[in-house]
């Protein structure tokens, strides 16, 4: 019955602050939803105690008694991906294929490293030291971009549809190389042994990602065979969400990745039932069902991002180290973009506005967070979280509510036609 309160005052506290937000602010629904939850958390770390100290404790308490890695990574990001990927057309992420698995891959690897030489070497500077291996475990933990906080940001603007199948696509599918380099390091800081051979770490990228997708693609196909066979909205909504619930367990169970279970389920289904026709009200009832989903869980989950501040202790004593942490962490995006796409066969496929797009559309989110929550606690794990939260609120609010400034569709479009006529005459 705890979580059950627990969640219950979530969702009354996201429906205040999306009201409050739609009446006044009027910015995108869940960043607004996290701005009112940081300032009524800063006004009650400032003044709580003294002011209403009892619903600084309840709400203290509200946080403590939720788990937010176990409650974001096992349960709410399962139905945002699932959400996230049955809206993405197979074809558009064919024909960006290759962008799409180096960002995922070889993009997170630069990154974590250009993080972790950057904050071992600057952090003297601003006072604080941390261990070469915990800056790697930062590194590997806020190198890649959150899908859920991707997707809710690239709603807001207006970007062509190759560009925002590279960055929705890389967001989705980065989580599954993110986990093992962020394995790997971790249990190196703790000091456990690990087999740091190259078979080995290719035998665990391919257990956690390949076995992720392989049951993610097994389990859309035998769902969405058993949907064409019963045309029937009640039933693809139960179907689609016994999917998600029992497809995590299944992952679980077999020590794969749940994420992109999740993700190639979603692609799977989503574009195979657009092969047969479903009837209107079926395929109506079935798309609103996940939207309102992926709203109502996006809300709750930026709303815990916003509070998440009451469980840091001391976060101004981490300030300027979060302010250098968020320059490391954009100078890193954009080595671990700018690099791939000068050095391999992508260069001809990206223009400077492209590039400019994908470095400032790499959103951080709750999958960071969560990692940052998930390391043992130690003398570095609060610096380590403090700087994340640090990084993840610059990069929701600043560069969520800037891209659509940044990505400027009329100038990519005529980068993106002057590319083909190249490609054309050459």
């Amino acid at each position: 019955m705890e979580l059950y309160y627990s969640f219950s005052a979530l969702i009354v506290l996201a429906s205040i602050f999306a009201y409050l937000n739609y009446r006044f602010l009027k910015l995108p629904s869940t960043i607004g939803i996290m701005v009112i939850a940081i300032v009524v958390s800063i006004f009650l770390v400032l003044f709580g105690e003294t002011v209403l100290p009892r619903t600084f404790g309840h709400l203290h308490n509200l946080m403590n008694s939720i788990d937010f890695t176990e409650v974001l990574m096992g349960a709410m990001l399962n139905f945002l991906l699932f959400a996230g990927g049955i809206h993405i057309n197979i074809n558009d992420l064919k024909e960006q294929f290759r962008p799409v698995l180096i960002f995922s891959t070889v993009g997170v690897v630069i990154s974590t490293f250009v993080v972790g030489f950057g904050m071992f070497y600057l952090l003297p500077y601003v006072g604080v030291k941390l261990p070469f291996i915990y800056c790697l475990v930062f590194g590997a933990l806020i190198s890649p971009t959150d899908p859920v906080a991707v997707l809710s940001v690239l709603k807001q603007a207006n970007v062509s549809k190759s560009l925002e199948t590279k960055v929705a696509g890389e967001s989705l599918f980065n989580d599954g190389m993110a986990v093992v380099v962020f394995t790997v390091v971790l249990q190196l800081a703790v000091g456990k042994e690990v087999d740091l051979g190259v078979e080995s770490i290719g035998l665990l990228l391919l257990k956690e990602a390949g076995g992720g997708i392989l049951l993610g693609v097994l389990l859309g196909w035998v769902t969405s065979r058993l949907m064409r066979e019963v045309d029937d909205y009640i039933i693809s909504v139960l179907v689609t969400l016994s999917v998600v619930m029992g497809g995590y367990l299944i992952a679980r169970q077999m020590h794969i990745s749940g994420p992109l279970t999740m993700v190639a389920a979603g692609l799977f289904m989503g574009n195979f039932n657009r092969s047969f026709k479903m009837k209107s009200v079926t395929q109506d009832y079935l798309i609103k069902f996940w939207e309102l989903i992926d709203e109502i869980l996006n809300a709750v989950l930026f709303l815990f991002i916003g509070f998440e501040l009451l469980m840091i202790k001391d976060l101004k004593h981490f300030m300027i180290p979060g302010l250098l942490a968020i320059v490391v962490v954009l100078l890193a995006r954009f080595i671990s973009i700018w690099g791939p796409t000068k050095f391999t066969s992508l260069r001809r496929s990206f223009s400077p506005q492209t590039v400019k797009v994908l470095v400032w559309g790499g959103i951080r989110g709750g999958v960071s967070i969560a990692l940052a929550m998930s390391v043992p606690k130690s003398e570095y794990s609060e610096i380590i979280l403090s700087i994340t939260y640090c990084v993840v609120v610059f990069s929701i609010i600043v560069q969520g509510l800037t891209i659509a400034k940044v990505a400027n569709p009329k100038q990519i479009a005529e980068e993106e036609q002057e590319i083909v006529a190249t490609e054309e005459q050459s």
